[in-house]
């Protein structure tokens, strides 16, 4: 038994040098890691938010009305490199 409350005292004695706090050592402590938990499950919660109402959008977008006109000259087409003279699209050059 002698040797088991020696051991007890060795490791209370570990222990108090671990508690020794360094005072020329800067820490955030207990309450910069509180901050930081809940900031980080302020952004896990918006971001989970975000997700729900992402998923409720239901984007269809607009037909463009410049589109629907047919152009003007054929020369604004071929060198837009859209349609060709005849008015159907161009496809690609052969050799």
């Amino acid at each position: 038994m002698h040797d088991m409350s020696a051991s007890a005292s060795l490791a209370t004695a570990h222990l108090v040098t671990l508690a020794e706090v360094d005072q020329n050592k800067v820490t955030p402590g207990i309450l910069g890691f509180l901050v930081f938990a809940a900031l980080a499950l302020a952004v896990w919660g918006l971001m989970k938010s975000m997700n729900k109402h992402m998923g409720k959008v239901d984007f269809e977008e607009a037909p463009d009305p410049e589109a629907d006109t047919p152009r003007k000259t054929s020369s604004t087409a071929e060198s837009s490199g859209g349609a060709g003279a005849s008015g159907k699209p161009a496809g690609p050059k052969r050799s």
